[in-house]
C-alpha cells in the first residue's frame, strides 16, 4: 500500500541524506558527538559586493516545533529503519546552541551567518533547513535592496506575489523584500503575517469590464476618494488614460474635496510616457498627483529610466525581484568546522581544488569593525571563539590570502555579529518586527562605504582571519594537504 500523509511536519523537510547519515551515526554511537557547523556562502549574487541576511526568525520557527510525529515514525519505518532509532525520533528534542548575524545584517563571502553546535545527529539534521530559510529570503532582500539603492528616494512596492515559486516564495520573499528595502508589498498574507504594508489599485481587467475606461475610471474613484491610483495603459496612455483619468479627477474627486493619489503606466516606453503623464497632470493642476511604473522592472532598467529623466515617484516590481530572476541562487552550504572530544574542539577542514571550497574550520567568532570617526565598516574579522578583540588597543589586520598586506586599525569599536538564538535547545531569540528588521538593515548598509555598495566591480570589502585562527587553518592545510 502506498504511504500518504494529508498535511505536512517541516521537521520532514529534510534531504533524505540527512536521515540516513543520522542513522548511522546512532548505530556508531555518534549520536551524542558534539558537532559545530557553520553556514556561509561564497559568492555574492548579481556580481553585488554584499548580502543582506534574511530569513532567521523563518529559521527559529522550524527549530522551535522540531518533533517527529506518528506519521514521520510510520512513513520512516516503511523506508527500513530500525525501531531503536525510530524510539530515539519518536523521542527527539532539541538541545543545540545555535548562534546567528542578526536579519538586515549586511554579511559577506566566508563568514559564518549561522553558526550550530550540538549532538551531531541534531546538527546534522537541520541543514537543509537552515540553507532553505537563510539562502532564498537572503537572496530576495538582497535584489530588493538592490532596487531600492537604484531607485534612489523613489519607493519601491513588491508585486511578484504570482511570479514567485509557490506560496511560500510569495509570502516569505514578501517579507525579505521589505526587509530590503520595499516599502510594501501585494501580498495580502504578508501583512496579516507579518506586518508588511499592503499595497495595491487595479488590473487592466477592472477597466475591460466596464462600458469604457472613463466609466471605469468614475467607479473606481467613487469607490476609494481617498486612494485613487488609477491604472491608464489599458488602451492608449497619452490620448485616453491620462485625459479620462483628468476628467474623473475633475468630475469626481474635486466635488469631494479629494486630491488623486496617483497613475500606473504598466506598458510602453515609461520614461517618455512618465515626461508626457507629467505636464498634462500639472497642467491640468494635479502636480501632487504620483506616477507608478510597473512592468518587468529591475535595478538596472529603473537607474536607466532616472537617467533619462523618468518622472516616477514609485515603482512597482514584481517577477525580476521575488525571483531575483537574474542571479536565482544564493549558494549558501553548512559545513563541518570541528567536534568536541575530551572537553576541547577538534578543528575539522574540508580540502579541495577549488580554493574557494576550502573551509575555515574552529569553534569561530565573527566581528565588524567600525571606525569611530567615520562611523564606517572598516573590516570584518573572523576569530577563534576563545579570542577576545579589545577595541581600546590597536589591532593588526591582514589578508588572508595575501598576508603581507598589513594595517593596524586605531580608534575603533569591534562588534560580534554572531548572537545567540538557542542555548541548549531553548529558544532565546530576540524576535524583531518587520519594520524594525527593515530600519536595522537601512541603517546598516548606510555604515558601508560607497565603493562597497555599487552594483559594478564593487571593492572587495576585507573579511580577515586572525593569527590564530589562520595558523590554526594552514596548519591542517598542510597536514591534511599531504
Amino acid at each position: 500500500m502506498e504511504y500518504t500523509k494529508p498535511q505536512r511536519n517541516l521537521t520532514m523537510l529534510t534531504d533524505f541524506y540527512e536521515i540516513t547519515m543520522a542513522n548511522g551515526y546512532f548505530k556508531n554511537n555518534f549520536k551524542d558527538t558534539i558537532a559545530y557547523f557553520d553556514m556561509f556562502y561564497r559568492k555574492v549574487p548579481d556580481g553585488g559586493g554584499f548580502v543582506i541576511a534574511a530569513g532567521l526568525e523563518q529559521l527559529v520557527d522550524y527549530l522551535a516545533k522540531l518533533t517527529f510525529d506518528n506519521d514521520d515514525i510510520e512513513y520512516l519505518r516503511s523506508k527500513g529503519f530500525g525501531e531503536d532509532f525510530l524510539d530515539y525520533l519518536a523521542n527527539f528534542k532539541f538541545v543545540c546552541d545555535v548562534w546567528a548575524v542578526p536579519e538586515g545584517t549586511p554579511v559577506f563571502p566566508g563568514e559564518p551567518i549561522v553558526k550550530v553546535k550540538g549532538p551531531v545527529i541534531q546538527a546534522q539534521f537541520i541543514e537543509t533547513m537552515v540553507l532553505l530559510c537563510i539562502n532564498h529570503q537572503s537572496l530576495i532582500a538582497t535584489k530588493a535592496n538592490r532596487i531600492c539603492r537604484a531607485a534612489g528616494d523613489k519607493t519601491v512596492m513588491e508585486f511578484g506575489s504570482r511570479r514567485a515559486q509557490g506560496a511560500d516564495g510569495a509570502i516569505y520573499g514578501a517579507r525579505a523584500a521589505y526587509i530590503g528595502g520595499c516599502t510594501g508589498t501585494a501580498c495580502t498574507i504578508a501583512d496579516e503575517m507579518f506586518g508588511v504594508p499592503t499595497l495595491g489599485t487595479m488590473a487592466h481587467s477592472w477597466i475591460q469590464l466596464f462600458d469604457s475606461e472613463y466609466e471605469a475610471f468614475k467607479a473606481y474613484a467613487k469607490e476609494y476618494p481617498d486612494s485613487c491610483t488609477l491604472l491608464v495603459d489599458t488602451y492608449n496612455t497619452l490620448k485616453s488614460g491620462i485625459p479620462n483619468a483628468i476628467k474623473v479627477f475633475n468630475e469626481v474627486l474635486a466635488p469631494m474635496g479629494k486630491r488623486p493619489k496617483g497613475i500606473r503606466i504598466d506598458s510602453g516606453d515609461i520614461a517618455y510616457l512618465s515626461r508626457k503623464a507629467r505636464k498634462m497632470l500639472d497642467d491640468a493642476g494635479y502636480s501632487d498627483c504620483q506616477i507608478v511604473a510597473s512592468n518587468s522592472l529591475d535595478e538596472y532598467i529603473i537607474r536607466d529610466m532616472l537617467m533619462q529623466g523618468a518622472k516616477v515617484d514609485s515603482f512597482g516590481v514584481g517577477e525580476r525581484l521575488i525571483t531575483s530572476s537574474s542571479s536565482p541562487m544564493l549558494g549558501g552550504v553548512y559545513k563541518l568546522c570541528g567536534i568536541q572530544k575530551d572537553g576541547r574542539v577538534i578543528p575539522k577542514i574540508k580540502l579541495s581544488e577549488n580554493v574557494a571550497k576550502i573551509t575555515t574550520p574552529g569553534n569561530k567568532r565573527v566581528y565588524r569593525l567600525y571606525d569611530n570617526e567615520t562611523g564606517k565598516a572598516a573590516a570584518d574579522l573572523i576569530t577563534l571563539a576563545d579570542e577576545v578583540v579589545d577595541d581600546a588597543q590597536p589591532y593588526e589586520l591582514f589578508d588572508p590570502d595575501f598576508t603581507w598586506k598589513r594595517k593596524t586599525i586605531t580608534d575603533y569599536t569591534a562588534r560580534e555579529l554572531l548572537e545567540p538564538i538557542f542555548d541548549k535547545g531553548k529558544c532565546v531569540f530576540n524576535r524583531k518586527t518587520a519594520k524594525e528588521i527593515r530600519e536595522y538593515c537601512k541603517q546598516q548598509v548606510d555604515t558601508l562605504w560607497d565603493e562597497v555598495t555599487r552594483f559594478e566591480n564593487p571593492h572587495n570589502y576585507y573579511v580577515d582571519l586572525s593569527q590564530p585562527l589562520w595558523d590554526l587553518k594552514h596548519e591542517l592545510l598542510r597536514k591534511n594537504g599531504k
